[in-house]
């Protein structure tokens, strides 16, 4: 592994274990395998196996509308999500910073932390790429939560948003809307945990607001969604 990605790893221990967390580590069901070891990392740590596409060589169908609904951003704002996107194209992570699986949460910060440092050198990414991390858990990821975590990853002033709900209330119908699913961890005695289950997904997202594709940790890498945001830049040109 690279000095550079070990180093974000331990950032984002870090972060997820940090004094305004809920777990620490060495909790929740994915911080370890049955047998004990760390859990192999996933390949978007590394560097890819493979040459990535060449970008607009291939289609990326569009796999339906993007949901809209609202969302606090980190000073606690209200707003539509629609609205934040805009007329760029979107990379949309759903987290919750206290996740503590590194294959999980922390793997789709670290992809869009390496996405924002090739886009703030590339003047075709910077100007038309927003990078949005929204939590379902508010109850811990408050806005002011939001706006320490992204602290630590948005570089340059790029546009990366780091955004919550104003309550559980809203989490639910935009995440059906996505098909992203989470079910809150419970103890044996019964009682709520700060863990959650869901399988990560990243949305890429156009100018109008269609998804042009799902990443989970098997194939999210920084390289291949590089390549399908060039590829989506380069349909829109046409």
């Amino acid at each position: 592994m690279r000095g550079a990605q070990a180093a974000l790893i331990a950032m984002l221990a870090g972060l997820q274990f940090g004094a305004e967390s809920a777990a620490p580590p060495g909790q929740g069901s994915h911080v370890h395998t049955r047998e004990g070891r760390p859990p192999p990392l996933a390949p978007g740590y590394a560097p890819l196996s493979f040459e990535a596409p060449a970008p607009g060589s291939y289609a990326l169908p569009a796999l339906g509308i993007a949901g809209d609904g609202a969302v606090l951003d980190a000073s606690g704002r209200p707003l539509r999500l629609h609205e934040l996107y805009g007329s760029k194209v979107v990379v949309l992570s759903f987290i919750y910073t206290a996740c503590p699986d590194v294959n999980g949460c922390p793997l789709a910060s670290f992809v869009l932390s390496v996405v924002q440092r090739e886009a703030v050198t590339d003047p075709r990414l910077r100007d038309a790429v927003r990078l949005v991390s929204l939590s379902f858990d508010p109850a811990h990821d408050t806005p002011r939560r939001m706006a320490s975590y992204g602290r630590a990853f948005r570089k340059d002033g790029f546009d990366w948003h780091f955004l919550t709900f104003a309550s559980e209330r809203e989490v639910s119908p935009l995440l059906e809307r996505y098909g992203q699913s989470i079910r809150r961890e419970r103890g044996e005695d019964g009682s709520s945990l700060s863990t959650m289950t869901h399988l990560l997904r990243i949305y890429l997202i156009d100018r109008d607001k269609r998804i042009r594709n799902i990443y989970t940790p098997s194939y999210l890498h920084p390289d291949l969604l590089l390549a399908d945001i060039r590829t989506v830049l380069a349909d829109a040109a046409e």
